[in-house]
């Protein structure tokens, strides 16, 4: 009968604790990450009512786990890119001011005042980092564990090597008619620079000449076979280029003027359009007149000379729709009657990609590739023309119009925003209009995860645990992160209700075991009465 008393004590005793974890239970109903705890009993040693132990009676009940149960809580959307949670097993690693490493599920996490991605308690989230040494982004990610720091975090710039254009010239255009195309490109300072590049009609059908401008100083050289001008089919489609050249000058005078070959220039070769041999200027009465006095199929050609800087210079326009396409030199005296008999051929080549050639920016920085091969500064840009990744130029008889811009080239860019996959992985987006990779968070489980200790809401790594084995998340046999959520508590409410009047109806059970108990001594006692 004393037994009894003890035994019910013992229920009374297992029914509080369980009631604690209830509550705790309960209270922690909207702790993220929170996981449920479970009370498990077990009975106590046995009291042998006879000699052979055949007949036993119990000693009571006791607590013998409050195991934590690791279902998965429902999902809070947050809006929040740093908020996450963990669809499936894993626990997140946060480090503490001493070093020391805990786990967690809730993911509300922050970056803090110095860059670290941290969580409420101000613990560092940890993963891995993709900087390289001068904190701009790097191109992999470094496996080792480490704080997750956005600290100083930018995007390099990064130069122009190539661009395209997408336009339609106007095949009904006049001749001489200019189409400008302007695009911002970049050097390796991430300055910008602006390259203009200008179509110009040709009297020739389905021919534009053009040329190219770095900041309208420096000339774009396209190269000996790149072509100065494009040429399109009866369909519009661009079939070739071409380039000019003049040939065969040959100066006659009265007097003693000359023209030096290796100083004559040929301005605008696209406006070649076609060979004639034998164009034959003159020179006029008047000081600066010339004529032309057969043009050779270049019907619309004017002449005339300048003088800049002491020296005289013959400047020819083939359209006569102003510019100077071919300049030569005049040198001595020249009378009037004298001439200048010259020849121009026109070279088709195949369509194909050019290469602009551009001098020293004047900012110690480049452009494109760049070399100073003889002393001189040269920086190359590729224009695709014909590339199956580039815009294409087309010559329909509509109005002529930009329809496509691309460039490889950026300037320097800060950390605007980012968003992180459901491998861990942090992608930045900054203000050069880059996304690149920042880093990624790692996850850990456990051999045994019933055997972490809680701390708070956080986990502790235990012997009964066994090692944290540590893996990217969705690998591994870990679950993936969910950015823009929180996990809730995995409590069930109606379940700890249900618990709650289990646990009520056993504490009142064994409190009647002691009442009774205790009425039946009483009665025992009162025997000698």
């Amino acid at each position: 009968m004393g037994s009894a008393i003890s035994i019910g004590t013992t229920g009374l005793t297992a029914s509080s604790k369980q009631m604690d974890v209830i509550g705790n239970n309960l209270a922690n109903s909207n702790t993220l990450g929170y996981k449920a705890g479970n009370t498990y009993f077990a009975s106590m040693l046995n009291q042998s009512l006879s000699s052979s132990g055949a007949l036993s009676v119990g000693q009571g009940v006791a607590v013998s786990d409050v195991a934590t149960q690791y279902t998965q809580g429902s999902f809070e959307t947050t809006g929040n890119a740093t908020d996450l949670a963990i669809d499936g097993d894993g626990f997140f690693l946060v480090k503490d001011k001493e070093s020391a490493i805990y786990y967690t599920r809730a993911g509300n996490f922050h970056i803090n005042k110095e860059g670290y991605l941290v969580d409420g308690n101000d613990y560092k989230v940890q993963g891995y980092n993709t900087f390289s040494s001068t904190s701009t982004i790097g191109t992999d990610v470094v496996d080792e564990q480490a704080d997750i720091s956005l600290k100083n975090v930018q995007s390099a710039p990064k130069s122009s090597t190539k661009v395209s254009v997408g336009v339609n010239l106007d095949e009904n255009a006049d001749y001489g008619e200019k189409f400008n195309v302007s695009q911002s490109v970049f050097d390796s300072k991430g300055a910008l620079h602006n390259l203009s590049i200008t179509f110009l009609k040709t009297d020739g059908a389905g021919m534009w000449g053009f040329d190219a401008k770095l900041d309208d100083a420096n000339l774009a050289d396209t190269g000996d076979l790149a072509g100065c001008g494009v040429i399109f089919d009866a369909n519009g489609v661009l079939s070739g280029m071409y380039k000019g050249d003049i040939d065969n000058t040959v100066a006659t005078t009265a007097g003693t003027g000359t023209i030096d070959d290796t100083k004559t220039v040929v301005a605008r070769p696209g406006q070649i359009y076609k060979d004639a041999t034998g164009i034959t200027l003159t020179k006029g009465v008047g000081a600066n007149t010339w004529a032309v006095t057969d043009g050779k199929g270049y019907d619309n050609m004017i002449a005339w000379q300048e003088t800049t800087g002491g020296v005289d210079y013959l400047k020819v326009d083939l359209d006569g729709k102003g510019g100077s396409d071919i300049v030569f030199q005049l040198d001595n005296a020249w009378a009037t009657g004298d001439t200048v008999v010259f020849d121009v051929a026109k070279t088709d080549v195949g369509a194909q990609d050019l290469t602009l050639t551009f001098g020293d920016l004047g900012n110690g920085s480049t452009i494109g590739i760049s070399d100073t091969s003889a002393g001189i500064v040269k920086n190359r840009i590729t224009w695709g023309v014909v590339s199956d990744d580039t815009n294409k130029i087309t010559g329909f008889a509509s109005t002529s119009v930009i329809k496509a811009l691309t460039d490889n080239g950026y300037s320097s860019g800060i950390l605007k925003g980012m968003n992180i996959g459901v491998d861990g992985t942090i992608l930045g987006s900054f203000t050069n209009g880059q996304t690149s990779k920042l880093g990624q968070i790692i996850m850990a489980d456990f051999p045994n995860p019933g055997g972490l200790k809680k701390i708070g809401n956080y986990f502790g790594q235990t012997t009964d645990s066994g090692e944290a084995i540590k893996n990217r998340p969705g690998s591994g046999g870990l679950g993936e992160i969910m950015s823009n959520e929180l996990e809730m508590s995995n409590t069930d409410v109606a379940k700890e209700f249900i618990n709650m009047i289990t646990a009520q109806r056993a504490y009142q059970a064994n409190s009647q075991v002691i009442t009774t108990s205790d009425q039946m001594l009483t009665v025992l006692m009162n025997i000698k009465r």
